[in-house]
């Protein structure tokens, strides 16, 4: 009952009008085949009562009637469909709609990264192109349909009754029971279908793959297109092979049904004829009979309303099943209040003994990990491969939160009492794997403060920093050129002119109001030349806002007014690049070997070509 409340509310929620006005047609549609019955019998009763009388005017109103039936049952199929479809859409819109709403608003990233929350986000959004799914509206108007089905048997069991009650559990026992089966095999497919999940999402991963840009690259120089497609099929078919021995054992089972169903419908017509030739009843009571009968075992043999409202509610489920993962994950109890002498603090962010370890893994990437960014200071993190400066950087950024210790902001404020929303309102980040939005350049970097308007002045500003004004310039559209060639009038940019885009976005951010900047390799596509003028320029934003720069060039992070080492998960050196060269440590010697290998020629850039 719960289910049905629910999906009739589902229902309601496309607007009242358009529910009432579906609502009335169904039931309209389902009481039809009774009156179809009812007039039947009494255009025969007329017709027979005719026989060498003449007075064909007495036949005319029940004739009328009839016809006008048909017209209604006519009309009511055209305008229903239109309404349906248009209930269905704002439905399941805004079902979607709530699916993402609900999957954005997570502060943090690590439930995303789970393979069951990807596969309860890809049930949940209710694939319209999936054989066995349905989605939020389809289940809303079954579940009207169902409701309707049973107004619309019990008007047909009251016309059958009119002959002998024993007709109607003749009929309904068998037909009930055969519906009963149908509907154990839907949950059968529904079932197989969720335990497939995991395969659909491979298969879609390799499809996606096959038609993009990017990886159509790799699969002609390197030649494993057929070796990619053998792949996608193989996920096809280990999906799709449990289903089709499903479906054979379901058409074998067809047999069985028409032998639930077939027998008790003679029984009652061959009842209902000897009946009435032994004068129990008149012809025109046979035919109403008769007809109701075919129409009570119609409405509740097989169709779709079944599965559509089961999987629809699966989808309902997982729904609800993110709701609660997310919801707990906004509920998070609040950390312990700053301990007393933190606040006043002159630092802009303080880590305070601060662990983590990804879900699902045992090795921790932070261990004990103290550190201090000042404001107005620019801090460099460097560090071999795998260090965890990213993970560093996803900490400070709040995508992830400590698995120990804490993050202290501002005048000692907890990182994560404060809230995501409200922090990154204060920090602009570039990261190693920044995102290529298929936008104009200008909807590229006002996505750095998308709740700011856009100020062309400032605009330039960043891009002069960035060193991206250079780029603008050769635009066929300068600012509101797309940056996809897929898109009309656009182009394609090469990776370090990508990363000028992305810095861009970070100096827009860091001039409308961010306090500190936070930059992962933000230079690794970028020529010499150009990454010293952006060094050079980075370098005079620290006087209005801190910022935080990992770089595997050495070289670059010299003008930094402090350096940190990451190693084992902890800070194991600090200092200026004056003073850990005198000292001889880790910093040192990885510095030595990176002049080293600069003198022989090798590049630490690749020096990309101009616009595409």
């Amino acid at each position: 009952m719960g289910d049905t409340l629910r999906l009739l509310r589902v229902l309601w929620s496309a607007g009242k009008g358009i529910a009432v006005v579906i609502t009335v047609i169904r039931l309209m549609q389902r009481l039809i085949p009774a009156a179809t019955a009812m007039l039947v019998g009494l255009l025969v009763s007329r017709v027979t009562a005719l026989h060498g009388t003449g007075g064909f005017h007495t036949v005319l109103l029940p004739l009328a009637a009839f016809g006008v039936l048909l017209f209604v049952s006519h009309a009511a199929e055209t305008a229903v469909e239109p309404l349906a479809y248009l209930a269905q859409h704002r439905i399941d819109g805004a079902h979607r709609a709530a699916v993402t709403r609900l999957v954005a608003s997570s502060p943090t990233i690590d439930l995303l990264e789970k393979p069951e929350v990807q596969q309860l986000i890809r049930q949940a959004k209710a694939d319209p192109d999936e054989q066995t799914q349905r989605t939020p509206g389809q289940a809303a108007l079954a579940e009207l349909d169902q409701v309707a089905d049973v107004v619309g048997v019990a008007a047909a069991c009251l016309v059958v009754a009119q002959f002998a009650w024993w007709l109607v559990p003749l009929l309904l026992i068998p037909s009930l029971l055969y519906a009963w089966l149908r509907y154990r095999q839907r949950l059968e497919a529904v079932r197989l279908w969720r335990a497939q999940l995991n395969r659909l999402l491979r298969a879609d991963r390799w499809q996606e793959a096959l038609a993009s840009p990017g990886v159509g690259k790799d699969l002609r120089v390197f030649g494993f297109g057929d070796w990619a497609v053998r792949r996608l099929r193989r996920n096809h078919v280990v999906r799709c092979e449990p289903m089709f021995a499903l479906l054979k054992r379901n058409i074998r089972g067809q047999l069985w049904a028409v032998l639930l169903v077939t027998p008790p419908l003679l029984i009652a017509i061959t009842a209902v004829a000897v009946g009435t030739v032994n004068g129990q009843g008149s012809i025109a009571t046979e035919t109403a009979v008769v007809t109701a009968a075919a129409a009570l075992v119609t409405m509740i043999g097989p169709g779709d309303s079944s599965l559509n409202r089961l999987a629809g509610l699966e989808v309902l489920a997982a729904y609800d099943e993110l709701a609660e993962l997310f919801g707990n994950d906004a509920r998070r109890p609040p950390p312990p209040a700053p301990a007393p002498g933190c606040t006043g603090s002159s630092s802009l962010v303080r880590f305070e003994q601060v662990g983590f370890t990804y879900p699902g893994t045992t090795r921790a990437v932070l261990d004990g990990l103290d550190l201090e960014i000042r404001p107005g200071e620019l801090l460099a993190i460097v560090g071999l491969n795998g260090a965890g400066k990213s993970t560093l950087i996803k900490l400070l950024a709040g995508l992830y939160e400590p698995t120990s210790g804490r993050i202290l902001v501002g005048d000692g404020q907890d990182l994560s009492a404060l809230g995501a929303k409200a922090w990154r309102e204060r920090i602009s980040v570039v990261f190693q794997d920044f995102v290529k939005y298929q936008l104009s350049a200008a909807d590229n970097v006002t996505l750095g403060r998308p709740g700011v308007a856009a100020d062309p002045t400032v605009l330039r500003a960043a891009a002069r920093d960035a060193g991206l004004q250079p780029v603008l310039d050769r635009l066929p559209d300068g600012w509101e050129t797309p940056l996809a060639r897929s898109r009309t009038g656009g182009v394609d940019l090469s990776g370090g002119q990508w990363q000028q885009v992305v810095l861009t976005r970070a100096l827009y951010a860091l001039r409308t109001g961010a306090e500190l900047l936070v930059l992962d390799e933000p230079t690794a596509h970028l020529d010499v030349r150009t990454e010293f003028e952006v060094f050079q320029r980075l370098s005079e934003q620290r006087d209005e806002a801190g910022v935080v720069l990992i770089s595997h060039r050495l070289s670059t992070v010299r003008q930094a007014d402090r350096i940190v080492l990451l190693d084992g998960g902890r800070i194991t050196e600090s200092g200026t690049h004056d003073e850990l060269i005198a000292a001889g440590g880790s910093y040192a010697r990885m510095f030595a070997i990176q002049a080293e290998r600069f003198q022989q020629g090798y590049r630490h850039a690749i020096e990309e070509g101009e616009l595409l």
